[in-house]
């Protein structure tokens, strides 16, 4: 029983060009994501705005301030890494993708 009346090789490169395509749009949301995420403007204006938050804790002597003002910087740093982590996590899935659909094509023919 063939769908679309499709042989059993067009169907594997219908598969092949389907996993080629999302390995291509892995790719780019990973490159998207390590361009937009890791150097976005509000991470580091929240950078910023807590250093200076550290500067006036330490003038005006407020040991928690500069506690919680630490922990955010820290927090801030996570979530640049994290983010730029799954970045190259997606682009080496998508690379990876479409070297496998590429070597199935060579392996089709």
């Amino acid at each position: 029983m063939n769908i679309l009346n499709l042989n059993l090789p067009e169907l594997k490169l219908l598969m092949v060009i389907g996993l080629f395509i999302l390995g291509a749009i892995t790719l780019l949301i990973g490159i998207l994501l390590l361009i937009t995420r890791s150097a976005g403007k509000e991470v580091r204006a929240l950078a910023t705005q807590t250093a200076r938050l550290a500067k006036k804790g330490i003038a005006e002597d407020v040991a928690g301030l500069v506690g919680n003002a630490s922990n955010l910087l820290s927090a801030t740093n996570e979530l640049v890494r994290t983010s730029a982590g799954i970045g190259v996590f997606l682009a080496i899935l998508g690379f990876l993708l479409m070297t496998v659909a590429t070597w199935l094509v060579l392996q089709i023919s």
